[in-house]
């Protein structure tokens, strides 16, 4: 819990719903941020050496389009009104 920087006894206090929570939400704001700053091309040079990295790019873009389309950064491509 160092990284949510609860000290000990607050972890005790705390519901263990609301720990969970609060692990999740770490969770997805470390995927959230995990490769930010990273094109496509330094991915696939990583990729290279571990194989690993480009499923993890992946997890990191589908995590970051949907919170862009929660956001409305990006609207879904709709089809209607098109001749």
């Amino acid at each position: 819990m160092k990284e949510l920087g609860m000290r000990w006894n607050d972890i005790k206090k705390t519901p263990h719903n609301e720990l969970l929570g609060l692990l999740l939400a770490y969770n997805e704001y470390e995927r959230f941020h995990s490769m930010d700053g990273m094109t496509s091309q330094q991915v696939s040079d990583l990729a290279k050496e571990n194989p690993d990295i480009r499923s993890q790019y992946v997890t990191y873009l589908e995590t970051r389009r949907k919170y862009e389309e929660r956001v409305g950064m990006k609207k879904k491509l709709t089809f209607t009104g098109i001749e």
